[in-house]
């Protein structure tokens, strides 16, 4: 079966926000980050938040009526803005100190961020998370961004997903309290010019 990937639009995204709360439910660094009080809902409104930035600066791809979704920000993104970041503060509660005192190596200059990468439990280990990860690398390599992608994750078995899309693990570290955190970084790929 082939899957149908897409750029989202704005009316995506609550169902693309539900389908990340539910495949992060369990994930170590949004456990780690998110007061267990009203857990889901949390995380399902900081899914959206998110992604609404990164649909306003970047690139959101979703596969089959949002059962996987990925964001991409540019290098250049904005921070979010003033009250969005309040929001977003409130969401992580008694964890924001914590969370503002992660320090994790920078990225790489002009990198993209490969933001989130989630797929919904009921369609995991069918190649969904990998073609709509696949479909944004190569969207952005076809911007000509010569930054590369850099993303970090919480789960060793993602390090294999991103390994077998071009990433290397450039750094491990590990949060006092919380997860370990693997950087990765795939560099852009430079196609020949005939001369």
């Amino acid at each position: 079966m082939t899957s149908q990937i897409r750029r989202a639009a704005a009316q995506d995204l609550p169902r693309a926000a539900r389908t990340l709360a539910v495949a992060f439910h369990d994930y170590p660094w949004t456990r780690w980050s998110i007061p267990a009080d009203d857990y889901p809902r949390r995380l399902e409104e900081l899914q959206a938040l998110y992604l609404g930035h990164a649909l306003a600066h970047g690139l959101v791809l979703v596969a089959d009526d949002a059962q996987a979704v990925a964001a991409f920000l540019p290098g250049d993104a904005p921070a979010p803005g003033e009250d969005l970041r309040a929001r977003i503060a409130d969401l992580h509660g008694d964890r924001l100190a914590a969370l503002m005192a992660v320090e994790l190596p920078a990225r790489p200059p002009g990198a993209w961020e490969l933001a989130t990468l989630g797929v919904h439990p009921d369609r995991r280990g069918v190649g969904l998370g990998s073609a709509v990860a696949a479909a944004g690398v190569t969207l952005v390599e076809e911007s000509g961004d010569p930054g590369g992608i850099a993303l970090e994750t919480s789960d060793e078995r993602n390090v294999r997903l991103y390994e077998r899309l071009g990433f290397t693990v450039t750094a491990r570290t590990t949060i006092e309290g919380g997860p370990l955190v693997c950087s990765m970084y795939r560099p852009a790929r430079r196609t020949s010019v005939p001369g």
